[in-house]
């Protein structure tokens, strides 16, 4: 399938965490390469081909509006978003919901050691709207996942605390394609101050 063949496949970027570890710093506004993270990973799902992207928004989602340059994005308030991950899955897949997207490429803010190359391959894997696809690191999987449309409603009727997509996946983990992607991406968290070393 050639990417003008492609059907629309949105980018979904969840940066809605409050950085509890962190000491209460949203994600979405840690500096790396002199921008909050949050723009740059819109940047990693625009060079990987997304042209349709939704961005979560929760923690401090006034200051990250006004520090982030997020172009023509899509941004969805998630009010709920100190309940956890599954509650910004919901919001996000829910913004898709009139668009004609077929499928969600969803991304986590907190991931800067995954870029363009990798989301590049999962995106590759998809074919239509029943179409599950994940990245593997060694053979584990992680992240972006690419959620085809026909499974958006069973997602959003399990996506509860911090547990995002995952009981879904691993009820449906035979129909899932797993794409290698050790060698090109890292798939750390930022998750606590020891994890800012990261970040360039």
């Amino acid at each position: 399938m050639t990417d003008n063949e492609r059907p629309a496949v949105a980018g979904l970027l969840l940066a809605a965490g409050g950085g509890r570890r962190l000491g209460g710093r949203p994600k979405a506004l840690l500096p790396h390469r002199g921008r909050p993270l949050a723009e740059y990973a819109v940047g990693v799902l625009r060079a990987a081909g997304c042209t349709r992207v939704h961005v979560v928004l929760g923690a401090a989602a006034t200051a990250v509006r006004e520090r982030a340059e997020f172009g023509d994005c899509v941004l969805v308030e998630n009010p709920d978003w100190a309940e956890g991950m599954g509650s910004s899955l919901r919001a996000g897949l829910g913004s898709l919901a009139g668009t004609g997207a077929r499928g969600a490429l969803v991304s986590l803010v907190d991931q800067p050691g995954i870029g363009p190359e990798a989301v590049r391959r999962v995106l590759a894997g998809y074919e239509d709207e029943s179409s599950l696809v994940s990245a593997a690191y060694t053979g584990v999987r992680g992240h972006p996942v690419l959620l085809g449309r026909a499974h958006w409603a069973g997602i959003e009727a399990t996506a509860t605390g911090d547990r995002g997509a995952r009981a879904y996946l691993k009820a449906h983990e035979e129909a899932i394609t797993l794409v290698e992607c050790g060698d090109v991406a890292r798939p750390y968290d930022i998750d606590t101050a020891a994890d800012l070393v990261h970040l360039e």
